[in-house]
């Protein structure tokens, strides 16, 4: 499973012109499911997700995770896009192949096993639609950008 998180100050995905999952202070990440991927790897990526102390403290420094911000009263929001080109593999020339990726189906029940353990988990969690064709808003924090590759 590939992630990309982005603290976020804010953050939306608009399916037609509707906006379907917003949050403001937070994380974005955006996730791919890959062949043979299983529901143990949408638990490890969604534990390190929220573990991931990339939020700073009182001192400047990245010691806070988004589950550390609830905990402090400001309520980090989690939103969560399926992006299967995260996948993609270049090495073979200029048009990117797809193959890594999970089939359609499996992609589409990771992803919501994933959104249903998040939703448990924590308590601001919104959404894009998994093969919609999706407008991401967002205003990068930092920027901090952190790839993440749970296999």
């Amino acid at each position: 499973m590939i992630g990309v998180a982005q603290r976020v100050l804010e953050a939306r995905v608009e399916v037609d012109g509707q906006v379907i999952g917003q949050i403001q202070k937070g994380l974005l990440l955006l996730l791919c499911a890959e062949q043979g991927d299983t529901t143990a790897n949408a638990n490890k990526m969604l534990s390190k997700l929220l573990k991931l102390r990339i939020f700073s403290d009182e001192d400047g420094k990245m010691n806070r995770s988004l589950q550390d911000l609830d905990g402090n009263g400001l309520q980090g929001g989690l939103l969560v896009v399926s992006q299967f080109t995260l996948a993609a593999d270049v090495s073979g020339g200029n048009r990117p192949s797809f193959t890594r990726a999970a089939s359609p189906a499996d992609g589409q029940r990771l992803y919501d096993y994933f959104v249903a353990q998040a939703r448990e988990a924590h308590p601001i969690v919104q959404t894009g639609q998994f093969a919609a064709d999706m407008k991401v808003h967002l205003v990068n924090d930092g920027p901090i950008t952190i790839p993440l590759d749970i296999s």
